[in-house]
């Protein structure tokens, strides 16, 4: 394939930033989705949403965007639909899909509050990691939904999760942490698939037995994250010693 000129290689840049844009679109039949009390739909835009979030990024690289459209911030572009996708959404859900209600809807203020933290960090993603609790609520959002578990218990899982946001841990960045990276993308592949079956059918009789088993991706990811971490400082303190 011949090399590609640069007002081409531009318009790709463009393109590219289109197609982060469209996860606005994305939110905002999410909102429309919550208003009509339709929890499918709503799990499936943000299924789709993740997609995007999880391309875009490989796309931007290969395609050197910051290059060929240096005007236009994509990170940040990325940040703002990410904000809106990963934390804003599924916090407005936690009451509008019943999951909590009365004196516990303080909570809802919890990953928002938590997330508008992360997203202004420096430090919140590195070259293989995100650090600190990488705002997965749409997912967490997904289980609760599946599960149903009591308020009080819900609640304990925001504060909880609100709280590892702070704590600088380095979670896996599936698509650059080197660290089993193949088995990482094949099995985050199979998870994206399970989840979609999840948001598609998520008051299905098999949707607890699905979510139950694909919890174990979960557990793979954390140990993972916490072995990633651990090779990272082990790092930082050999290089504060040399």
């Amino acid at each position: 394939m011949p090399p590609l000129s640069p007002p081409a290689l531009r318009l790709i840049g463009w393109a590219i930033h289109a197609y982060t844009a469209s996860g606005l679109v994305l939110a905002l039949l999410a909102v429309e989705a919550l208003v009509r009390g339709d929890a499918p739909r709503f799990f499936l835009l943000n299924v789709v949403a993740v997609v995007i979030d999880g391309t875009d990024g490989t796309l931007a690289r290969r395609f050197e965007v910051k290059r060929h459209v240096p005007e236009f911030d994509g990170a940040r572009l990325d940040d703002i639909v990410d904000f809106l996708t990963w934390a804003l959404l599924p916090a407005l859900a936690l009451p509008m899909l019943g999951l909590l209600s009365g004196p516990w809807s303080w909570a809802i203020a919890l990953p928002v509050l938590a997330s508008g933290y992360g997203f202004c960090q420096q430090r919140a993603k590195t070259d293989d990691a995100f650090v600190g609790f990488p705002s997965y609520w749409n997912i967490l959002v997904l289980y609760l939904y599946v599960f149903q578990p009591p308020a009080w218990l819900t609640v304990t899982l925001l504060a909880l999760l609100s709280v590892m946001v702070f704590v600088p841990i380095h979670y896996v960045y599936p698509t650059r942490t080197r660290l089993l990276r193949p088995l990482t993308i094949g099995l985050t592949l199979v998870y994206t698939a399970a989840c979609a079956a999840l948001a598609l059918r998520p008051d299905a009789p098999w949707a607890l037995p699905l979510a139950g088993v694909s919890l174990l991706f979960v557990v793979y990811y954390t140990v993972l994250s916490f072995v990633h971490h651990a090779q990272v400082m082990a790092k930082h303190r050999a290089a504060g010693q040399s």
